[in-house]
């Protein structure tokens, strides 16, 4: 089978290697239907992040059930299913409180796509093996369309996530996103859904403010524009330090703020305003099973379309030329 590989900055190339098979009685192997890159593996991509090469790409897509082991119940051959980033057993203590992206039963950072707790390979491959298939994959609604939910395993189910986290914090407060990068457009998307009583969205990209505007947001060019200073719930999507220093200053006093961003570097913080304004910081990787029901059923509901992200259509076959030139949020198929 086949793996698609990062080599270099903006070089990929596929690579064979032995077919993916059931090793354990838990284990499943599927075969990436509909698949995008992550947020961070743009960044990978462009040779922005301290990863070395080589390294197996990928960790958003929906496959189809190809093999499942002896004791693998509730699934079979067929069986269209989202594959979660994170490697988990689903039974551990940190699994069992519903922290299944801190698995206590494999090294810590364990997932798909980047091998920083083991080698599992990467969801643009012809076939993943995923252990604990179980308590991993969850299969779609009956009747959808696999293309909707391909960054349901990551990005999507990550902004719905956080963005509960705020509306339960303050039920219908209003939202200010500060974008850049596809998780700041879900996350428009599932603030509305969740009630939010207004939704402002930040980005000098045009074509990333008509998508907020299509989810009913307010859409401006810069934060200068907005018609008021601060807001109770802010959310950094901007990839960028700036965006994130910007979202914590606009937190009003008592309010929260989340960053989906991932900085490698030390970025300034300002630490002294949040500390007299108790404004409250999130930050860090999703927990993806838990969220899968309640974003499947949204999507599949009609409340929230993730399609007018995608900014192009690719196939797998064309993988290692098309994703060298950095497609924001690619929707990859076969064909």
């Amino acid at each position: 089978m086949r793996v698609l590989e990062y080599i270099g900055t903006r070089e990929l190339r596929w690579r064979e290697v032995p077919d993916a098979r059931v090793v354990d009685p838990g284990d499943a192997v599927v075969r990436p239907v509909a698949a995008t890159t992550c947020d961070l593996d743009r960044a990978v991509i462009a040779g922005r992040t301290p990863f070395p090469a080589p390294l197996q790409l990928g960790h958003e897509c929906v496959a189809e059930v190809v093999e499942v082991g002896d004791e693998v119940s509730g699934l079979v051959a067929g069986d269209l299913v989202v594959v979660p980033w994170h490697i988990s057993c689903g039974t551990c203590a940190t699994c069992s409180a519903g922290a299944p992206s801190r698995c206590l039963s494999v090294p810590r950072y364990a997932m798909f796509g980047l091998p920083l707790g083991g080698a599992w390979g990467g969801l643009f491959s012809e076939l993943v093996r995923v252990p604990w298939a179980a308590a991993n994959l969850v299969k779609l609604p009956h009747g959808v369309k696999p293309e909707a939910f391909a960054s349901a395993s990551d990005n999507l189910t990550d902004a719905y996530g956080s963005v509960l986290k705020g509306q339960t914090h303050l039920p219908g407060a209003p939202l200010l996103v500060f974008g850049g990068t596809s998780i700041g457009l879900y996350a428009c998307a599932f603030a509305r859904a969740l009630s939010a009583s207004r939704v402002v969205y930040v980005d000098t990209n045009e074509r990333r403010r008509a998508i907020a505007e299509g989810y009913g947001a307010q859409a401006v060019a810069s934060a200068g524009d907005l018609d008021r200073r601060e807001f109770p719930l802010t959310y950094d999507a901007s990839g960028h330090p700036d965006g994130l220093t910007a979202a914590l200053k606009a937190t009003e006093p008592g309010g929260h703020c989340h960053s989906a961003g991932i900085y490698f570097a030390g970025v300034t913080v300002p630490t002294g305003p949040m500390y007299m304004n108790a404004v409250t910081f999130t930050t860090g990787r999703p927990d993806i099973t838990p969220h899968l029901p309640a974003v499947l059923a949204l999507v599949a509901g009609g409340e929230v379309d993730p399609l007018p992200v995608f900014s192009d259509h690719l196939t797998f076959d064309s993988l290692p030329e098309t994703l060298a030139l950095l497609p924001e949020k690619p929707l990859v198929t076969h064909g």
